[in-house]
C-alpha cells in the first residue's frame, strides 16, 4: 500500500512522517518547490516529547500531479491533508489526477461543505469522511511537532449525505465502499494506519462525529481567533464564557435540526477539550496570525447554511462569520 499526501501542513506532515516510518511508501505533495526539495533532501523530523525521529519521503509540487498516471501499485490511499480554502477546482483537478479507480481518498478537512466537490472531482475512487482529533504544530517546511495524541474516524462519504450533500457519482461508483470488497479495503487501510502508530477508527455513524466536531470547531476557533487567546484561556474570563455557552447552545441547536444525534455531555466536552489543549493555538487564530483565509465560512458559515435550511435563527454563527472575515483582512 502506498500513501499520497496533498498537503505539506501540520498534518499532512504528521501522517507522512508516521505512515513512512512505519514503511509505507509516503510522497507529499506540496504547494511549492522549495518545500518538497526540502523534503527530498532530508526527510520529514518528527518531534514528539523529547524525542525525534527523522522520517524519508518522497515530495512533488502538486503542479507536477498533472503528468501523474495510472500506475501498478495494487493499493493507493489518497491524504487531503489542506484546509478548505485551498480545495479549489485546481487542486481538486489535480488531486484527482492521485485518485486511481479504486484509490481510498480521505477528507480531512474542518467543516462541511467540502464532500460533494471532492466526490464529484473523484468519481472513479472511494472517497471517505474522515475526523481527527490529533494536534500537531509546523515549526518549518520539514519539521513537525506532534503536540496532541488524537484519534482518526473515517467512513463512506455516500453513506449519508448530511453534511454538504455528497453523494455517490451517478453510476454509484462511491457505494462500493460499503460492499465486500469495499469492507475488505477499509481494513487494510484500517490495519496499515494502525501500524503507523495512528489511533484509527471505521465509523458507521461518520457524519454525526463531523457535526460532533463542527459544534466544537464553531465555538473554539472563532472565539480563539477574535480574542487572540490559546485554547485553555477562553474559558478563563467569565464575560468569554457566557460568550462560549451561548454560541454553543445556538450552534447545538441548529446541529440537532440538521440530523446530529443527541447528546447530554457536549457542553463538558467543549470545556474538556480546552482544558486538554490548553497550550494549544487553534488553527484559525494561526491562519489570523499569518494573514491567510480562514475556515470560517465552512464553519460558522457552514453552521449558518444550515439554520436557513430549517428556518431557524443563527445570529451567533452569522456575527462570527463577519468578525473573523474582518480579522482576515
Amino acid at each position: 500500500m502506498e500513501f499520497h499526501i496533498v498537503g505539506g501542513g501540520s498534518i499532512g506532515l504528521l501522517y507522512a512522517a508516521r505512515l513512512a516510518l512505519a514503511g509505507y511508501p509516503a510522497t507529499v505533495w506540496t504547494r511549492t518547490e522549495e518545500q518538497a526539495a526540502e523534503l527530498n533532501g532530508c526527510g520529514i523530523r518528527l518531534e514528539a516529547g523529547d524525542a525525534a525521529r527523522q522520517a524519508a519521503v518522497r515530495a512533488a509540487p502538486l503542479s507536477e500531479a498533472a503528468a501523474t498516471g495510472p500506475d501498478q501499485c495494487a493499493s493507493r490511499t489518497v491524504l487531503l491533508a489542506v484546509k478548505q480554502p485551498q480545495l479549489t477546482p485546481e487542486l481538486l483537478g489535480l488531486a484527482g489526477r492521485l485518485a486511481q479507480p479504486g484509490a481510498a481518498v480521505l477528507c480531512l478537512q474542518n467543516g462541511i461543505g467540502h464532500l460533494e466537490r471532492i466526490a464529484a472531482a473523484m468519481p472513479d475512487a472511494d472517497v471517505y469522511a474522515a475526523v481527527t482529533t490529533e494536534g500537531a504544530r509546523k515549526l518549518a517546511p520539514a519539521v513537525v511537532r506532534h503536540t496532541g495524541e488524537g484519534e482518526l474516524w473515517f467512513g463512506p462519504a455516500a453513506r449519508n449525505a448530511r453534511p454538504g450533500g455528497a453523494s455517490g457519482g451517478a453510476d454509484g461508483r462511491h457505494a462500493q465502499a460499503d460492499g465486500e470488497n469495499g469492507r475488505h479495503s477499509q481494513n487494510l487501510l484500517l490495519f496499515a494506519l494502525k501500524k503507523a502508530g495512528i489511533d484509527a477508527y471505521l465509523s458507521n455513524d461518520i457524519h454525526n462525529r463531523i457535526y460532533a466536531k463542527l459544534l466544537l470547531n464553531a465555538v473554539i476557533n472563532p472565539l480563539t481567533a477574535i480574542y487572540g487567546v490559546r485554547n485553555g484561556a477562553l474559558p478563563e474570563d467569565p464575560a468569554r464564557l457566557r460568550l462560549m455557552l451561548a454560541l454553543h447552545k445556538e450552534t447545538e441547536e441548529v446541529l440537532r435540526a440538521a440530523g446530529m444525534a443527541p447528546s447530554e455531555d457536549t457542553w463538558k466536552r467543549l470545556l474538556d477539550v480546552c482544558a486538554s489543549t490548553s497550550a494549544n493555538v487553534s488553527s484559525m487564530l494561526a491562519d489570523i496570525r499569518a494573514g491567510r483565509r480562514t475556515e470560517i465560512d465552512w464553519i460558522n458559515g457552514g453552521v449558518s447554511a444550515l439554520a436557513r435550511k430549517a428556518g431557524l435563527p443563527s445570529p451567533l454563527n452569522d456575527a462570527m462569520v463577519t468578525l473573523v472575515k474582518a480579522l482576515e483582512q
